[in-house]
């Protein structure tokens, strides 16, 4: 659905909606202008070369205005800024598109003051250069508009394509003149760094290039009934195989373009890779036990033999050294994923890359090269021993269960009778119910839980895996009715939700007096390990950890906004945000969480939580999903600063991170409490200073004062500034600071948790 504002020549710009009319651009879009028919049927097949609010679509009975200030500001229908062109007060007196497709704002001398040209997405048009500085992003898929993951950008003299990761990898770059053209006709032209000097064939037909989701940069030409390919301009430079997912990753490209996974070098040898999809050989391969950097002592280096990359030659990260370094480099290095390896003819030297990301490998199909690639895996346990222990294990478990459940069941059997089946029944009406388990099922996946990766509140978080090899997180509960509490909490909560940065509930297990959670597992575990280290080994970079803090926004975002009931997660600490492999960030443990109707605003709750992060507001017992904002933004701090909210190794003026953050915020010295032990920290103070205003602003003492979740989302994506004249004068609830003693041991308040009578004495 095409909504026009403004048409010229062969371009509309308006409102472009997706099929179901439930996400909205406003966009610019070319279209085969034909003399004679009308608007409608012109714009029919209107294709979009640029969007304002790509990574932000708008609802129906959004709005568009150009202010009598000269701002041209998109809103939603209830006045939510979403997008704005950010030129008030710059005389501007209209806005105009012109007849080579740029949307412009313009002054009353004609001068132009913004001009879409400047702001490319992923396209484009005849007459339009991309210069230094700027760069095309292609959408994340053919019906996902936000921003995806490969670009194409000008950069010191150089064109460079690359996918986006840490640091980009590069699949085609030059820094000559270049002129990309199909069967000797120059479709466009690198030159004086500057790309964009469209030369296409003579042709009446309406044109543009694309940087398609799968990283293919494409001339498309009308056809006379809809848009059809008319020039793949890399792929004579790199091949089928050069693209950097064209397999997926950690899958194999063949010369023929085929995908599969690694393979074992002999049959009967372990295969550590099993594919994403069988029928979909491209969507990947996964590591079956994923990476840990807690058990690097476990990884070794799995060797493919004539195995390239596709960033092998364009990569500036080259070293030239042995291959018994390269490796040991790699295996020294947790970041790195894997090492590729190429000799120097005639030498035993070569170059050496190493990667902190696996996308598609390639068969090598220069033969002329010696190369190898050593992608990094997680040793397995060894079977015997594992079953050997199990056996054991499980034969002097089952003795000692046997007489404890007699006991149990001759002192409760009444009770246990009656309360189980009150909640058999309650578990099986949840919608979307998780895998149910029974307890002899997780026993003997866990190894008789013989490998704790944990312990809280509640109870302790074993290893274990099942039985298609997929690892596991099993929560083991311990307690009464706190534990029930608890557990119907957590499978009510998560058991039927499922976000990108929320763990998932894979199954639970009701079984007598046991009561366990099976979640994914999380191989880097929780982030407090990564911001609260016992030993200074590894620091994480800062845009791992402004990542971190964009994945926990996102994850609460949902959470508050776009589940069927709001969810409160009330105990939101650095404990409960899980890391993966690639360290993406998961919300977790939602034992303590509330669920309301989406008409409630707030709730009357009793206080749960954990010291140190509870807002002051919990002293009235009156809540709001602001809750999860301010505890949100003691995170961040603790995040920024690499310390404790509460650091009893720190002079006694420094104790409370939030006592810190407002003198240091009075003398304008922010810069002082970024994390020292970090010099990437200290490299990018300027960004982190301003991470710290936006959590200065979810921890305002008035709730009403404070960002939503999804307010926040949007200052970390750059759509939104944050609040000014915010007040630095944080409230430390009393009830806060008479039970820090007890954030020792990182304890939580739970629903029922008596507080003891010294917890309600004052200040000390």
């Amino acid at each position: 659905r095409l909504e026009p504002i403004l048409v010229r020549g062969g371009f509309v710009s308006g409102f472009y909606c997706n099929v179901n009319n439930t996400a909205c651009l406003f966009a610019v879009l070319i279209f085969q202008n034909r003399p004679g028919s009308d608007t409608n049927s012109r714009i029919e097949f209107a294709e979009p070369i640029w969007s304002a609010n790509r990574n932000n679509p708008v609802k129906i009975g959004a709005n568009l205005q150009l202010t009598q200030d000269g701002d041209l500001v998109l809103e939603e229908s209830d006045g939510t800024s979403v997008w704005a062109t950010e030129t008030r007060g710059k005389s501007v007196s209209g806005l105009n598109l012109t007849e080579t497709g740029n949307l412009v704002l313009f002054d009353k001398n004609n001068a132009v003051v913004w001009q879409s040209f400047d702001h490319p997405t992923n396209s484009l048009v005849p007459g339009q250069v991309l210069l230094s500085g700027k760069k095309l992003s292609s959408n994340t898929s053919s019906t996902n508009w936000s921003q995806g993951q490969y670009s194409l950008a000008v950069s010191n003299g150089e064109l460079v394509v690359y996918i986006e990761s840490n640091p980009p990898q590069f699949y085609y770059k030059s820094n000559n003149e270049l002129s990309i053209s199909k069967t000797g006709q120059a479709y466009i032209q690198f030159k004086n760094g500057s790309f964009g000097e469209f030369k296409f064939r003579n042709s009446s037909a309406a044109q543009f290039m694309r940087l398609d989701p799968d990283g293919h940069l494409k001339v498309y030409e009308w056809g006379g009934s809809n848009w059809t390919e008319a020039a793949d301009l890399l792929s004579p430079f790199i091949g089928l195989c050069g693209y950097p997912m064209v397999c997926g990753k950690y899958g194999i490209c063949t010369s023929k373009g085929q995908c599969s996974c690694p393979e074992a070098a002999s049959p009967g040898k372990t295969s550590y890779f099993s594919q994403e999809s069988d029928r979909h050989p491209d969507l990947g391969c996964s590591i079956k036990t994923p990476l840990s950097c807690n058990r690097s002592e476990h990884h070794s280096l799995y060797e493919l033999k004539d195995i390239n990359y596709f960033s092998f030659s364009t990569s500036p990260y080259n070293e030239v050294t042995d291959l018994e370094y390269c490796k040991s480099t790699c295996l020294t290095n947790c970041s790195c994923k894997a090492a590729v390896f190429r000799y120097h003819w005639g030498s035993s030297t070569g170059n050496c890359l190493l990667l902190t990301q696996v996308f598609s490998l390639m068969d090598n199909d220069q033969q002329q090269t010696n190369v190898t690639a050593f992608v990094k895996v997680q040793l397995q346990k060894s079977p015997e021993k594992r079953t050997v222990a199990i056996l054991i294990s499980s034969l002097g478990a089952f003795i000692g269960s046997v007489l404890i459940t007699g006991i149990c069941l001759f002192l409760n059997r009444k009770k246990t009778d009656e309360s189980k089946e009150v909640e058999e029944d309650y578990l099986d009406q949840l919608p979307g119910i998780s895998t149910r388990f029974s307890y002899e099922d997780l026993k003997a996946m866990t190894g008789n839980f013989n490998c704790k990766l944990g312990q809280g509140g509640f109870g302790s978080v074993y290893e274990g895996t099942l039985s298609n090899g997929t690892k596991i997180a099993v929560k083991h509960l311990d307690g009464l009715d706190l534990v029930k509490k608890s557990f119907l909490a957590e499978v009510e909560t998560i058991g039927n939700i499922h976000h990108v940065n929320l763990v998932r509930l894979i199954g639970f297990c009701a079984d007598k007096s046991y009561r366990l959670l099976v979640y994914e597992y999380m191989s880097n575990g929780s982030l407090n390990k990564w911001i609260f280290p016992k030993i200074r080994v590894v620091s994480l970079r800062w845009q791992s950890r402004r990542k971190i803090i964009f994945d926990i926004a996102k994850g609460l975002a949902y959470l508050h906004e776009e589940c069927r009931q709001k969810i409160f997660h009330l105990d939101i600490k650095p404990q409960n945000i899980l890391l993966d492999e690639n360290f993406n960030a998961k919300v977790s443990d939602f034992g303590m969480s509330k669920l309301i109707d989406k008409d409630q605003s707030q709730v009357v709750t009793t206080l749960r939580g954990t010291p140190g992060y509870l807002a002051p507001e919990w002293l009235s017992s009156v809540i709001t999903d602001k809750v999860d904002v301010y505890s949100f933004g003691v995170v961040v701090l603790e995040i920024l600063c690499g310390r404790k909210n509460l650091d009893r190794s720190q002079p006694e003026e420094d104790m409370h991170l939030l006592s810190l953050f407002k003198r240091k915020a009075e003398e304008g010295q922010l810069s002082d409490i970024i994390d020292k032990y970090s010099d990437d920290m200290q490299l990018h103070q300027g960004e982190v200073v301003d991470m710290m205003k936006v959590a200065a602003w979810c921890l305002q003492s008035d709730f009403a004062k404070r960002p939503s979740m999804s307010v926040v989302v949007k200052v970390l994506e750059g759509l939104v500034d944050v609040e000014n004249n915010l007040d630095y004068n944080f409230i430390n609830p009393p009830i806060r600071r008479a039970i820090v003693a007890v954030d020792h041991n990182e304890d939580a308040i739970g629903a029922s948790t008596p507080l003891l009578p010294s917890a309600l004495s004052g200040p000390r």
